[in-house]
């Protein structure tokens, strides 16, 4: 990934079409993705339950080590959970790539 990849993504909703709302949506919550291939990027969390968010995720890309696998983020158990409501309201952290 170059420089102009990472500009691409950065406040991106992961799994939207680039047009014509590439951005978040005011009503919608979102986790920020942080290192990696999909750095910059934001998930929509809308309607997860706080132990869906505890588990993390596993993101299909073909940004990372193997292309068409999975990047796999988790939240840190120090940072905040979400209290609810639109916007950001938390972080999951890059932890490696799978097939």
């Amino acid at each position: 990934m170059n420089a102009d990849d990472e500009q691409l993504l950065r406040g991106r909703v992961y799994g939207c079409d680039h047009d014509p709302h590439p951005g978040p949506l005011p009503h919608q919550t979102y986790a920020a993705l942080v290192g990696g291939p999909l750095d910059g990027l934001l998930l929509d969390i809308t309607g997860w339950r706080p132990e869906e968010i505890d588990d993390g995720v596993a993101l299909m890309t073909e940004l990372g080590r193997w292309p068409g696998g999975r990047a796999l983020y988790d939240p840190r158990p120090d940072d905040p959970r979400p209290a609810g409501g639109p916007g950001v309201v938390c972080r999951f952290y890059y932890s490696g790539d799978t097939p």
